[in-house]
């Protein structure tokens, strides 16, 4: 913890996106809700093959109008928010050289102990606020995809939900298909 002493500083208020250039390289992730610093730690294997299976299968599907990125990769909507989903798709002119300053048409977290409820909960408020379309959870635990989209009262209905070697057929923000064990690789073997 010594890394972060000295961020914020005590009695500093509310946070905004610029403050975040101070924050320390220590491998953590940094994200911003609200003007609350939230801090989570490094993610573990099983988090990190999942992040990049999903990746690679959004890329080759992924028409040239989106980009597909993996955290780090900030989204922020004005100065009070700054987010990192682990996977998140674009349009591509939304992008900036530094960040995407607009709501992505898709983020995904992965879920681990230490961000589940953040996850299930504030971040998905945040992303449901934001107008973000589609939201996707994956727990590596349960190996299992939920997947959120907005309804015509732009709230968050659950209009999928598959585990194991079942499959989800996505048609926003494109056409994949996504069968949760796969995404685990190798390491579903074990």
């Amino acid at each position: 913890m010594s890394a972060t002493v000295g961020f914020p500083p005590p009695g500093s208020g509310p946070l905004t996106v610029r403050d975040l250039e101070a924050v320390p390289e220590d491998g953590r992730r940094y994200e911003l809700i609200d003007g609350m610093l939230v801090v989570s730690p490094v993610q573990g294997t099983l988090h990190q093959a999942m992040v990049v299976k999903l990746s690679a299968q959004l890329l080759a599907a992924c028409p040239s109008d989106l980009v597909v990125m993996a955290a780090p990769f900030a989204v922020h909507d004005g100065d009070d928010v700054e987010l990192q989903p682990d996977v998140l798709v674009g349009r591509y002119a939304d992008f900036t050289a530094k960040d995407l300053p607009k709501p992505p048409v898709l983020t995904v977290e992965i879920l681990s102990p230490s961000t589940a409820l953040m996850d299930l909960n504030t971040k998905k408020a945040v992303y449901e606020r934001l107008g973000v379309p589609s939201y996707w959870i994956i727990d590596p635990q349960q190996i299992r995809l939920t997947v959120y989209e907005l309804d015509a009262d732009d709230r968050y209905a659950e209009v999928a939900s598959v585990a194991g070697a079942d499959s989800y057929d996505a048609v926003r923000p494109f056409p994949v298909r996504i069968v949760p064990v796969d995404l685990l690789g190798r390491f579903a073997e074990d």
